[in-house]
């Protein structure tokens, strides 16, 4: 049946993108307004920071779906628009010009933005964040082989930046206020691989120290920080984190906190709205607490449930965090979710001064995450692990000679 208001999406990014296209697969006929702040259609972000900064990518390879796609699937894809205001009550949408749309069923899909630095000089040219496509372009168009480049950060944004800098050529200096890359993310021992990884690739570090000024005129020349070092600079990336948007949500009166509250449906506080991708802080029913994911998977899977949602469907999003990066010539995936403090031991199977190995971080006996690191085909049982939820014999989890699915079916 036909409905008298529309579905609106508010982010045109993958989550919102690949909900309007479950709405037309899942056979909703309604009208469907796809609300986007940037002048591209929706794209896909991994690319960004690997392909594209490499230029083994091309383009148009990032976009979701082709530029008729939407035209042809009777999606009224707005670009270039930002919707400023959320009605609960009349259950419409205001965007930047005045104009109102109301709504049936809302999903938001606002995603988050890059942090920035506030500290002199951040507002020079070529001190730059990666988010959009067009800060990839500025970052890409940078590279030049020799350039002096200044990466903030050492997360994965800030090494993926420094991994294709590198491989173009540039000198590259990486910054950041802990002791290691990664280092609350994946322990000392794992994040000393990933040190190792870009030293032999001759990456700088600078660690244990923070940025305490950008210096230029008009355009960034040199990184001094808080220790009195000067940095030569000819490009700065900030990789220090990022933020969900949040403003229009917390202005509707949606609860909200590190992002915008769902039930294991997606649904917000309001039964008429849904969140999606980074922005939604959802409880996970297989791990028994809240999650909020800012990676590609995650957008990719949580815009369809939350779609099917909007459709009185039933949904129980219980799919596992998963991500992935690629850094010169190695290749990992992370399937699970251990925070700091949430587990007991690591347990490595394989060595890693090889290069090819699976880092598992348990709780007494039970697989909470595992990491592989070029091992590919494991996702699957890594995540048959997680699931069952049952200890294992951690010996035996260690031995690379110990087929995985046998320690699944044991647990």
């Amino acid at each position: 049946m036909t409905q008298q208001r529309p579905f609106v999406i508010v982010g045109a990014g993958l989550a919102g993108a690949r909900a309007a296209q479950t709405l037309r697969e899942e056979g909703f006929d309604g009208r469907i307004v796809l609300f986007g702040e940037e002048t591209e259609r929706p794209y896909e972000r991994p690319a960004l920071s690997k392909g594209l900064l490499l230029r083994t990518s091309e383009r148009d390879s990032v976009f979701v779906h082709d530029a008729g796609w939407y035209a042809d699937h009777d999606v009224d894809l707005r670009t270039d628009t930002r919707v400023t205001a959320l009605d609960r009550r009349s259950r419409q949408v205001t965007v930047a010009d005045g104009q109102r749309f109301p709504y049936d069923r809302l999903l938001l899909a606002t995603g988050s933005r890059a942090r920035t630095l506030p500290i002199p000089g951040a507002h020079l040219d070529g001190v730059l964040r990666l988010r959009t496509l067009a800060d990839s372009d500025r970052i890409s168009d940078a590279l030049v082989d020799g350039a002096n480049v200044v990466i903030v950060g050492a997360g994965w944004i800030g090494l993926e930046v420094a991994a294709a800098a590198r491989t173009r050529g540039a000198t590259v200096t990486v910054v950041e206020t802990a002791d290691l890359p990664l280092q609350r993310v994946l322990g000392d021992q794992l994040a000393t691989v990933f040190a190792d990884l870009h030293r032999a690739q001759g990456v700088t570090f600078h660690f244990g120290t923070q940025v305490h000024e950008f210096q230029g005129s008009n355009r960034v020349r040199a990184v001094l920080l808080a220790d009195g070092t000067v940095l030569a600079a000819d490009l700065v990336v900030l990789g220090v984190g990022v933020q969900p948007n949040t403003e229009l949500a917390e202005q509707a009166g949606l609860a909200v906190d590190n992002g915008v509250l769902v039930d294991d449906t997606l649904r917000t506080s309001d039964p008429d709205i849904w969140a999606a991708g980074d922005l939604a802080n959802a409880h996970h029913p297989l791990l028994g607490t809240r999650v909020r994911v800012e990676h590609w998977a995650h957008a990719l899977h949580s815009g369809p449930a939350a779609a099917r949602g909007m459709l009185g469907q039933a949904v129980s999003y219980d799919r596992l965090p998963y991500f992935y990066t690629d850094q010169y010539e190695l290749g990992m995936e992370y399937t699970g979710h251990a925070p700091p403090g949430s587990y007991d031991r690591i347990v490595v199977r394989g060595e890693l001064s090889s290069g090819e190995f699976i880092a598992f971080w348990t709780a007494r006996g039970r697989v909470l995450a595992g990491m592989n690191v070029n091992v590919w085909e494991v996702t699957g049982p890594i995540g048959q692990l997680i699931r069952s939820r049952q200890p294992v014999d951690l010996d035996r989890l260690a031995d690379p000679t110990v087929a995985l699915d046998s320690l699944i079916r044991q647990g």
